[in-house]
């Protein structure tokens, strides 16, 4: 059997849960999540954990909030006037939005309140602050 390292091309099937239960996310239907051990394209504590697997294994992992999307931020959170906005933008609680920062980047906003005067926007991650548990199992090591 082949065993997950460093540089592997690794195929999941995958679980994801918060410590309540709730599943956030799930590979079940679609094609198994593919990425490279070390390469930054999933968060630390997942590819940490893909280390060493053999094909066909499965294992139950939680991994902690500075392991996942980091901490959730204040200063991510912001409140504008409803009046600042296009009428056409929707602004209901969980309604996600774009913006441009004034470098050109594109910033990723949950609108998390709204009444009439205000909307509450927050830049962070929908999952930071929060510990993840996957239940993983290593379909293929290319």
């Amino acid at each position: 059997m082949s065993e997950a390292q460093h540089g592997d091309t690794v195929h999941i099937h995958y679980t994801g849960k918060l410590s309540d239960g709730t599943v956030f996310d799930t590979s079940e239907g679609r094609e198994p999540l593919k990425f490279e051990l070390g390469a930054g394209q999933v968060i630390p504590g997942l590819d940490k954990a893909m280390r060493g697997m053999e094909v066909g294994a499965t294992k139950t992992v939680t991994i902690e909030v500075d392991e996942a999307y980091g901490p959730h931020h204040e200063e991510g959170v912001h409140v504008v006037e409803r009046s600042s906005l296009p009428p056409e933008v929707e602004t209901q609680p969980g309604t996600q939005l774009q913006a441009s920062s004034p470098d050109g980047n594109v910033i990723n906003l949950t609108v998390v309140a709204a009444d009439d005067k205000t909307v509450t926007m927050d830049a962070n991650h929908p999952l930071a602050g929060k510990d993840l548990t996957f239940d993983i199992k290593l379909v293929a090591v290319s």
